[in-house]
């Protein structure tokens, strides 16, 4: 058995089953010895970014830990704009770099890079592999991390030697530390909090989608507080059944206005609210400046004690009864094309428990708002603002939940960064319906432009934001991928391809141009 074999079954003992790989001439060791474990599902992604969002989907509706394979530094850079997005999703990854023979790193190798310093921008846990007897060793230790802290980055990295030489045999990672909790006189505060005129409770992670959600809303009803979200979730459960969290805005002005009035926010496994960009004459805190804000916990810490603590605090029933957001479904819209008219008819054929996976940026607005009554679905957000996550977290949430139909709304611009995982649905057959809304440019940096103050665009400037002269094809694209497609110029057209593409299986995109 060598240091590769070793680190494959340790994977597996420990439950790490998936590895979304990109390998070369490195991990050729660690290739053989997943080739040798066929109960390890090994996904090939065109793209290092395509694994790591891909990863960073699978965690998200699984909660579960899976392996990257990624080819040294170069491939990692690839990987980093991912990374950082499963970082501020608190997704748990494991990522297995490779890196030259440990005698190698001597001489300056083409592809020599600082692994342990590109891995430490985005990981929250990095260790180099010494040896081959401690490779097993160490990949249980970065399971482990991965698994800490309610989801973390780890990255083992793996010097081809290491993989090769002879080691003894696998181990089993052990189950993270105790989270963090609040003491007695912080939940107590918080109660106290909640109590008052203005106050609101802020919540992330898990109480979005889960059973600590009714947690959350029993406070609020019993308190009469509001009830937030984070503007970008990781994961939130909406439609009909769920619990009806006010959404944080992405505009500036806009979140000012939702927090307008708050004069107590107890955050509870989440972070202070803050403005994704500076502009000019805006603030970067939206909250009002005489709010009191209290923290029981970010979202490294068990959020889910907190709130049950608080619920406790304030003396309430388990069993208050609390109202989940009622269906109301509008009827498909017909006629001339529109983002609001997609926006509705996506409402209303949006089938039972899907999964959205939304990067459609600046079209995002017309279905969110459009869908909050649909039927119930999960949806899931670009945590970290970097472009180029949906299709990747599409493929991971579809081999999360092969049984639940994963619908992916794109900007075409965006959808640039990461298109081989067409591919990659393509040959997994996975059931993932994309719908790209192609409006030929970066729409949202006119917006940005104008809100830091620029009123006079020229020609450079209209040419970085257009994505025209050649107009992008995605029929052609798509199918080039081995994928079928459609392109839709009015509603009825969207409404037919979007019906047709929930009732088959596999991965089908219909092109939007709006």
């Amino acid at each position: 058995m060598n240091g590769a074999e070793t680190l494959v079954k340790t994977m597996l003992a420990s439950g790490v089953e998936v590895c979304f790989a990109n390998p070369g001439t490195s991990e050729m060791h660690f290739v053989a010895a997943l080739d040798s474990h066929p109960e390890m599902r090994c996904i090939l992604c065109l793209f290092e970014g395509g694994a790591t969002g891909a990863a960073d989907g699978y965690y998200r509706m699984s909660g579960r830990v899976a392996a990257t394979l990624l080819h040294l530094a170069p491939g990692f850079g690839n990987a980093f704009a991912n990374l950082h997005n499963a970082r501020k999703a608190q997704s748990g990854v494991v990522n297995v770099m490779g890196e030259h023979a440990s005698y190698h790193l001597q001489y300056e190798a083409p592809l020599k890079g600082d692994t342990e310093g590109i891995s430490r921008t985005v990981s929250h846990w990095t260790r180099t592999a010494s040896d081959a007897g401690s490779v097993a060793r160490d990949g249980a230790e970065a399971i482990r991390a991965a698994r800490s802290k309610n989801g973390q980055i780890a990255t083992l990295i793996l010097p081809a030697d290491t993989a090769w030489d002879s080691a003894v045999g696998p181990q089993i990672a052990e189950a993270p530390a105790a989270l963090a909790r609040p003491n007695l006189g912080q939940v107590q505060a918080a109660a106290a909090a909640l109590r008052t005129k203005g106050a609101a409770l802020l919540v992330d992670g898990t109480a979005l989608h889960g059973p600590l959600g009714q947690i959350a809303a029993r406070i609020a009803k019993a308190t009469g507080c509001r009830l937030l979200a984070p503007c970008l979730a990781a994961r939130v459960r909406r439609g009909a059944g769920a619990v009806d969290f006010e959404r944080l805005a992405y505009v500036v002005e806009e979140n000012v206005a939702v927090l307008a009035g708050v004069t107590a926010l107890v955050l509870c496994g989440t972070q202070d609210p803050t403005s994704f960009f500076a502009y000019p004459n805006k603030p970067s805190l939206p909250t009002p400046p005489d709010c009191r804000i209290l923290h029981l916990g970010d979202i490294g810490g068990d959020y889910g004690w907190s709130l049950q603590a608080l619920a406790a605090e304030l003396g309430i029933a388990e069993d208050l009864a609390v109202e989940g957001i009622a269906l109301d479904l509008p009827p498909c819209a017909t006629g001339s094309m529109s983002l609001a008219k997609i926006g509705q008819s996506f409402a209303a054929l949006l089938p039972e428990d899907a999964v959205v996976v939304d990067e459609a940026i600046s079209s995002s607005r017309y279905f969110i708002a459009a869908s909050a009554a649909a039927r119930g679905h999960d949806w899931l957000a670009v945590t970290g603002g970097a472009i180029g996550y949906g299709l990747p977290a599409a493929v991971g949430a579809a081999v999360a939940c092969p049984d639940r139909k994963v619908v992916c709304l794109e900007g075409d611009g965006s959808g640039m960064y990461t298109l081989q995982s067409l591919w990659t649905m393509a040959r997994e057959g996975l059931d993932v319906l994309i719908v790209v809304l192609s409006n030929r440019g970066y729409q949202i940096l006119r917006g940005e432009l104008a809100n830091v103050g620029v009123t006079d665009v020229g020609r450079n400037a209209v040419r970085m934001f257009d994505v025209v002269e050649p107009s992008l094809d995605w029929v052609a694209l798509a199918k080039g991928h081995g994928v079928e497609a459609v392109r839709v110029t009015d509603t009825d057209q969207f409404n037919a391809a979007f019906a047709a593409g929930l009732a088959r299986k596999g991965p089908y995109v219909i092109e939007v141009i709006c």
